[in-house]
């Protein structure tokens, strides 16, 4: 059996595998929405979209993905250390949003489109859920 600082490492190193894999997603999920915005809209230049990213209302909803990528990484570079209860937290939370368990339809909407639509969005959707089901 393993004791207690082993379990919480091999949570930690969990979690920053998953949050890897999160940012892969989120990439390919940006990347998408892009050229889908670039083939109605036209050619934008990255700091245009980044800017799109940040404040446009239609792409609210990889917010979710991002703010969950940035809190966690403020939480593995606190000055005094972090605790297993907000690593699985974490961890739950990444769970809650690739099972499509948030209140909000407009994501629920928008990322089942992706997974439907983009084999390589639902590949690394399914390698995240398996790798957080460990």
């Amino acid at each position: 059996m393993k004791n207690s600082q082993e379990k919480s490492e091999g949570k930690t190193l969990l979690l920053k595998e998953a949050r890897l894999q999160l940012l892969r997603l989120h990439k390919l999920l940006v990347d998408s929405e892009r050229e889908n915005y670039e083939n109605l809209a036209g050619k934008v230049s990255s700091g245009q979209f980044l800017n799109l990213l940040i404040n446009d209302q239609n792409f609210e909803w990889l917010r979710k993905f991002s703010t969950l990528i940035v809190e966690i990484d403020e939480m593995l570079d606190l000055d005094d250390g972090f605790s297993e209860d907000m690593i699985e937290a974490h961890l739950n939370r990444m769970r809650e949003l690739l099972d499509l368990k948030s209140s909000d339809k407009n994501f629920n909407e928008r990322y089942k489109s992706h997974l439907h639509s983009n084999t390589q969005v639902l590949e690394k959707h399914g390698e995240l859920k398996k790798l957080l089901s460990k």
